[in-house]
């Protein structure tokens, strides 16, 4: 079976339920942490909303990434929701990224509650502490966050136009 799931070894029932799980909404967000000294950013794709009371939040992505002790050392992390088609997003912390650059340099950034790096240029940040954590039977991991602290940055107006 290829990574995608889609290829010609994938059975009928698996491919229907590919398609039923790319109806589902994705977008992109930066899911951040900080410990001590240490900050990192990633790019994921598989944040959803789990209940409302208390707030709670999932986020997924793979094993074995930078992030993963600053999140259990700090027990925080936050969810940046990157602006559609945001090509510095992806190449400070998309899958080419660099592990040996700090990739929020010269990047506004502020913080909420928790501490972790909020990307100032996000449409929406969830600033949350860590609630649980899985090991998923795959190459993916469980994030799930109480939110504490939510931004919401505002649509820029667009000027009105004269008419003559």
């Amino acid at each position: 079976m290829t990574q995608r799931g889609d290829g010609p070894c994938m059975s009928a029932e698996a491919r229907e339920a590919m398609r039923a799980l790319d109806s589902m909404p994705s977008a992109p967000f930066v899911m951040t942490a900080c410990y001590e000294d240490d900050r990192v950013g990633v790019l994921i794709e598989w944040v959803q909303r789990c209940c409302a009371d208390p707030p709670l939040v999932s986020a997924a992505l793979r094993r074995g990434h930078l992030i993963e002790p600053l999140i259990r050392d700090s027990r925080a992390f936050a969810l940046c929701k990157a602006p559609p088609n945001d090509r510095l997003c992806l190449k400070r912390f998309g899958p080419d990224a660099s592990p040996d650059a700090d990739a929020f340099d010269s990047m506004e950034i502020e913080t909420l509650v928790t501490g972790a790096p909020c990307l100032v240029r996000a449409e929406c940040v969830f600033d949350c502490e860590l609630h649980q954590h899985y090991d998923l039977d795959c190459d993916y991991e469980m994030y799930i966050g109480v939110v504490r602290a939510v931004r919401v940055r505002e649509a820029p107006t667009r000027p009105k136009s004269r008419r003559k």
